[in-house]
């Protein structure tokens, strides 16, 4: 039985999240469809981190075991049978044993806001549109105030199946031009990497730090939020769409 880890990209645009779910359409489903065509056997992925409905990867990890050989170039058979939303960026034999999720320490997302007057039709799938003024200092300094081991149940859903809040986060940053600066439509975005991350962790956190940006939060609010409080005293969720998995460290 040999292991192999997978590097993949998708538009998670038309995907249903990550995860097989019955009569749904999903990443999983459609790289395990391809991986059974391969190996003429089920194959099972372990995800490093599992994404919600409509939220993208550039730096997705994955991994399977699999007894039957596998092609002589694996990434180039599993893209000839994945759809165009989905891309195998490298795909190869790892140690044995290698979970792709449980020995990953750190996973990274990349939030992205369009900054302007218009939306942008050519990012409408990728970010928020964002036509109001914010203030890049109050965003910073929000930002800082997430780095360190906080408690977040204020950050994800009431209705969770998480039975552990605390997260360690170990760096959490906004990236781009300065939004009270006018102009052009530009690229501001938000990045965060943490050794685990609860469902909708980071779209809560944006949005919050929005409500903060725009004067409507007291910005001493958030160090209250991450001391546990309760998630209706947090700011709105923001969209799928702006979200993206860019990063899985591993030892």
């Amino acid at each position: 039985m040999a292991t192999y880890r997978l590097d993949i990209a998708y538009d998670g645009s038309a995907f249903r999240g990550w995860a097989k779910q019955e009569g749904l359409r999903t990443v999983q489903a459609e790289i395990e469809d391809a991986l059974g065509r391969l190996f003429g056997a089920p194959t099972q992925l372990t995800v490093a981190g599992r994404t919600d409905a409509g939220v993208h990867a550039s730096g997705q990890v994955a991994s399977f075991s699999a007894e039957k050989a596998p092609p002589e170039d694996l990434r180039r058979a599993l893209n000839a049978l994945t759809p165009a939303d989905i891309a195998i960026t490298e795909a190869a034999p790892a140690a044995p044993g290698f979970d792709a999720r449980r020995q990953a320490i750190s996973r990274r997302y990349r939030y992205r806001l369009l900054l302007g007057p218009v939306p942008s039709p050519f990012e409408r799938h990728f970010a928020m549109h964002c036509s109001y003024r914010l203030d890049r200092g109050l965003l910073d300094a929000a930002a800082a105030q997430i780095v360190g081991t906080h408690d977040f149940t204020a950050f994800t859903p009431t209705d969770t199946e998480h039975v552990r809040f605390e997260r360690h986060i170990l760096d959490a940053g906004w990236h781009g031009p300065d939004p009270g600066a006018g102009g052009a439509e530009e690229i501001l975005s938000f990045e965060v990497e943490a050794d685990a991350f609860m469902r909708n962790m980071v779209r809560v956190l944006v949005g919050t730090m929005l409500e903060i940006g725009t004067g409507r939060r007291d910005p001493d609010s958030l160090g209250t939020l991450l001391s546990g409080r309760p998630r209706p005293e947090a700011g709105e969720t923001a969209p799928a769409h702006g979200l993206f998995l860019i990063g899985v460290r591993y030892p």
